[in-house]
């Protein structure tokens, strides 16, 4: 049997408050993403999504249970997970050439190999005409492609995405989706992607994984059958997506409705 990539097992996570008992973000949260799956996290608002992601990065800790990566025990970040957040992170100071290299500051590479590493990445992310440019010169979209180019340039065996197009107006987002869905087809990395649009889980995933209101549980698990290659233009008028869309969100909507 092939060992997940990601293993969560039984996680809890509290948060401490000043008076009364702690605030549950996630219970007893159960789920696995296999080797070169792309799975998306969606739900209600404050459901825990991000939370859930920022534990498997190993940027918050957790209060019970287990996430593990190829079978190893998450305790902190790692160079096996690249994260890319909603907001750009990028170093205001830094090239975009120099934003993609730093991920690269501490990995041993020879400087010929990064070089080579960072023109590669900011071409496939259609910024190498960029390279010498400064973040505020740059659009919303294209800082973003800089923190993927960032992320994926020391080739992480796994990429956690928190909203990464959420910032983002309908049409820039819409050719970042596209953008993602050929590098994850080129290269096959495996993703966990949290989204509050379910179109856009639809679209880009293998599963999806539906959680409830806060305390954040898994409440379903949805299997995508959609062909690949897919394009949303095209895949948005497929009788299954339509069907998937309604399933989902009549999850969600009946977790909100719920939560009152």
């Amino acid at each position: 049997m092939t060992t997940p990539k990601l293993q969560v097992q039984n996680v809890w996570k509290r948060f401490p408050v000043e008076k009364g008992e702690a605030l549950v973000a996630v219970q007893d949260l159960s789920m696995t993403v296999q080797p070169n799956e792309f799975v998306s996290l969606v739900g209600p608002s404050g459901c825990g999504k991000s939370t859930m992601l920022m534990m498997a990065a190993g940027l918050e800790p957790i209060t019970e249970g287990e996430i593990k990566v190829d079978g190893g025990t998450v305790f902190g970040p790692g160079p096996d997970r690249g994260v890319v957040f909603q907001t750009y992170t990028l170093f205001p100071w830094l090239t975009v050439e120099e934003n993609v290299r730093f991920a690269l500051k501490k990995s041993g590479v020879e400087k010929s190999k990064q070089d080579e590493l960072v023109r590669d990445h900011l071409r496939l992310v259609g910024l190498e005409d960029f390279a010498r440019a400064m973040p505020n010169q740059l659009s919303g979209g294209m800082r973003q492609r800089v923190a993927i180019a960032r992320a994926l340039v020391y080739r992480p065996q796994m990429l956690l995405m928190d909203e990464p197009f959420g910032a983002l107006d309908a049409q820039t987002r819409m050719l970042m989706q596209e953008l993602l869905l050929n590098i994850w087809q080129a290269d096959r990395t495996t993703v966990l992607f949290v989204t509050h649009d379910v179109e856009e889980a639809i679209l880009l995933s293998d599963r999806i994984y539906v959680m409830t209101a806060r305390p954040g549980r898994i409440k379903a698990e949805i299997v995508v059958d959609l062909p690949r290659p897919r394009a949303f233009m095209e895949t948005e008028g497929d009788e299954r997506f339509v069907k998937l869309r309604k399933q989902v969100l009549s999850l969600i909507h009946s977790e909100v409705k719920q939560a009152g």
